[in-house]
């Protein structure tokens, strides 16, 4: 893997990071409880997500 790849996928993790998280405190009161519990899944599957990218490009970088 490149290292621009690599940057790349550091950058990207760290985005999708931190947009969830802000989504996450954003969220406005006075919906049904599955619309919480649907955007919490979401928030925790894309805070994976942008960990496991991050994890990636940091790997890649590193060997080089």
């Amino acid at each position: 893997m490149s290292r621009k790849i690599a940057a790349f996928l550091v950058a990207l993790g760290a985005f999708m990071i931190f947009e969830w998280i802000n989504l996450g405190f954003n969220l406005a009161d006075g919906h049904p409880t599955a619309f919480y519990v649907v955007h919490g899944i979401l928030i925790a599957v894309n805070i994976v997500l942008g960990l496991v990218l991050m994890f990636l490009g940091v790997r890649a970088l590193r060997v080089r």
